[in-house]
């Protein structure tokens, strides 16, 4: 990428397609900072094809200058380019990622021909704004055949309310959904998390043993709403058949559902996973924080207090953890008194 950066800096008349590719390499290189610090340096108008990049690169990094520069590109855009759906989604989405449901709205409104991805980026802004019923409001307007996007979407909306009218909406789209689908894991591992928030432990173990290829996110759904539904030892038996690699979730909930149960089974699967676990997974204080809570639970003072001293960058979280453990070892040693 580098090379490509100095070989950009030699071309004295940059057209807005060598603009556009260079944006593009920026992004897919995870340099969005380049990306702003080159724009800020063009006098080009960018086009239909560059604004969509810019936008998304704006909604990827959502900071004061990320805000500032998208709202300035949205607010100088060209009266040809509203009538653009490809632009006017990556502004939507963009606007909610910022937060701004109520500027996406408008613009969304503004559109005379929506399609299938504009619902999306409507549903999946409001789900990530915590307006999960404002999710499914729009989603029972949708006139249009549903994509692998929306059934995703709209599952993780009912997950998160998982009240009676989120249960009807999420098995009704479940019970209609075409086979297609039935074949993504993308949807079915949402599928799983919303059935597994309903309580519907059997119709998500159903899905689970339909799956052919299950990956890492489908044992994850499992074993957190194994957790979730307090069916910690469940939990613990798949989590010993899992045949792949780990991430941060599965830590986290293994951790989570060792805490749960405390008892010899779970001590030894605990300890074992923490000793096991990757120098890249030890950075991240989510997977830490459920970690040291499971230590404390577990009685395991010493081996806390070292994680702890070993976290360089301690927030919130982890100060919580490790004085809620210590309420609950005095706690337990006032019952021995």
């Amino acid at each position: 990428m580098d090379n490509a950066i100095r070989l950009f800096s030699t071309i004295t008349n940059k057209s807005s397609y060598i603009c556009t590719a260079m944006f593009k390499g920026l992004k897919n290189n995870n340099m969005p900072e380049k990306v702003f610090d080159l724009l800020d340096q063009m006098t080009f108008k960018p086009d239909n094809y560059t604004l969509p990049i810019l936008f998304n690169v704006c909604a990827q990094v959502a900071n004061n200058r990320a805000m500032k520069i998208g709202r300035k590109l949205l607010h100088n855009m060209p009266n040809d380019y509203r009538n653009n759906n490809i632009v006017l989604n990556s502004a939507i989405d963009m606007l909610m990622k910022f937060g701004d449901a109520q500027s996406a709205e408008r613009i969304f409104d503004s559109i005379k021909t929506k399609d299938i991805i504009t619902y999306s980026a409507m549903i999946k802004g409001y789900v990530g704004n915590e307006m999960s019923e404002k999710a499914l409001d729009l989603f029972e307007k949708i006139d249009l055949k549903l994509d692998d996007v929306i059934y995703t979407i709209v599952f993780n909306a009912c997950s998160k309310l998982a009240n009676d009218r989120a249960m009807k909406i999420g098995r009704k789209l479940l019970h209609n959904m075409p086979n297609d689908y039935r074949n993504n894991n993308f949807v079915l591992n949402s599928a799983i998390d919303m059935l597994m928030k309903f309580g519907d432990v059997q119709s998500a173990v159903r899905f689970f043993d339909s799956m052919k290829k299950k990956d890492i996110i489908t044992y994850n759904a499992m074993i957190k709403g194994y957790v979730g539904n307090e069916m910690s030892e469940k939990a613990l038996d798949l989590f010993e058949k899992i045949d792949l690699k780990f991430d941060d979730v599965t830590y986290i909930s293994v951790f989570n559902a060792c805490t749960k149960l405390a008892n010899d089974r779970a001590i030894k699967i605990g300890r074992n996973l923490l000793h096991d676990m990757p120098n890249g997974n030890q950075n991240n204080n989510i997977v830490l924080n459920s970690a040291i809570d499971m230590l404390m639970k577990f009685g395991d003072l010493q081996s806390a207090e070292r994680i702890f001293d070993s976290i360089k960058k301690k927030d919130i979280i982890i100060y919580s953890a490790m004085i809620k453990g210590n309420i609950y070892q005095v706690k337990k040693s006032e019952l021995y008194m």
